[in-house]
């Protein structure tokens, strides 16, 4: 993947100390976001160990992160995806993601399916412009409504 000098991608697994600073904020922000209703969401994103996970950094400092876990034989989930707010706006978001599919696509899946919510409109306008297609909600989201449910195809990545 090709980042600017000042962005250092690592691959890790979600016991990582930066990995979980990242997903503590993310937390935060997604109770701030959602307030009372985050509770429907919290119980689903709650991981076992996963050595699956992203760091990036931006001047040595931790600044996004995701993971991804398998889903079903040919599939996997995009999990804890976060850049800080100060971060941006520098395609770290897109790395990531970028970085997650491909890491995906070595260990022979075939798809990525993924979680967001509506009211989260960066996330949905990057999942959208990273070609994601809206599916019926999945698994613990089909009866929340305020949720929606994408996938990609990874044929082609490596």
């Amino acid at each position: 993947m090709n980042l600017s000098p000042d962005i250092r991608l690592k691959r890790t697994n979600n016991t990582d100390p930066d990995f979980n600073s990242l997903v503590s904020l993310l937390d935060k922000f997604l109770q701030e976001l959602n307030g009372e209703a985050q509770a429907d969401y919290t119980p689903h994103n709650k991981l076992d160990y996963l050595d699956t996970a992203v760091v990036i950094y931006l001047n040595d400092k931790p600044v996004g992160c995701g993971c991804f876990k398998q889903y079903n034989d040919d599939s996997v989930e995009i999990k804890r995806m976060f850049v800080s707010p100060t971060a941006r706006g520098n395609g770290i978001a897109s790395g990531i993601l970028k970085e997650l599919e491909l890491w995906a696509a070595e260990k022979g899946f075939k798809y990525t399916v993924l979680e967001t919510l509506k009211t989260n409109t960066e996330a949905v306008n990057l999942y959208n412009k990273q070609n994601y297609k809206v599916i019926d909600n999945y698994g613990p989201y089909i009866t929340l409504t305020n949720s929606v449910c994408l996938r990609k195809e990874l044929q082609g990545i490596v």
